[in-house]
């Protein structure tokens, strides 16, 4: 039998301990958890999350720092990549945040609820992150208005993006019940939205070029 290392064990009780916390800030939002939900949900003592990570601020700042860096990185690589045209970032833009909403479908309503909260939590941990200012992405939006090629601000290009990725998520479970549907009818409906969406907005762009 393999001995289970201090530092193993220390590892993977913090591990469990931040999915538990992950899960129930989604869940029940900030405000509305306490350390003792988290050690509930993780299955572990009380003292043990208050050794691990000291306070509940400290341990929600670490899960979203991660969870962001996470989101960010990937997207990043994206948007800054200079060989892919506007509606190919579309594509796996599409492709990257569906993916991550189907593995945590209650994060967008929660980070909603966090921000009409009066919460500054995520624009604190957002403050120094510029990802799109600057990137070739947005390059290519704004050439799109100054080479007059559609008549609508390109602005608009990245907003109708986003809602079509995030919308189905903050809405799923009024669809699910209003549409009839069960949750993985609804992951197979997003993940033919992942084709989808980029056709979308390359019809968008078509649709409103100038002559």
């Amino acid at each position: 039998m393999k001995k289970i290392t201090k530092e193993k064990l220390d590892a993977s009780t913090e591990e469990k301990i931040k999915e538990a916390a992950h899960t129930v800030f989604t869940r029940k939002g900030y405000v509305a958890t306490k350390v003792r939900d988290i050690a509930a949900e993780a299955g572990i003592n009380l003292a043990l999350v208050n050794y691990y990570f000291r306070s509940k601020e400290k341990l929600f700042e670490l899960i979203m720092a991660e969870t962001i860096q996470k989101v960010l990185s990937e997207v990043k690589i994206i948007i800054t990549d200079e060989q892919t045209s506007l509606i190919e970032k579309t594509e796996r833009i599409a492709d990257h945040y569906i993916t991550m909403l189907l593995d945590n479908p209650d994060v967008p309503l929660f980070i909603i609820n966090e921000t009409f909260s009066g919460s500054d939590k995520f624009s604190s941990l957002l403050k120094n992150t510029e990802l799109f200012s600057g990137s070739h992405f947005a390059r290519q939006l704004a050439e799109l208005s100054t080479e007059r090629k559609i008549n609508i601000h390109p602005i608009h290009i990245l907003m109708n993006l986003m809602g079509l990725i995030v919308f189905p998520f903050l809405g799923r479970k009024v669809l699910l019940k209003a549409a009839g549907i069960q949750d993985e009818e609804f992951k197979a409906l997003m993940e033919e939205r992942k084709k989808l969406i980029p056709v979308w907005i390359k019809t968008l762009v078509l649709n409103n070029t100038t002559n």
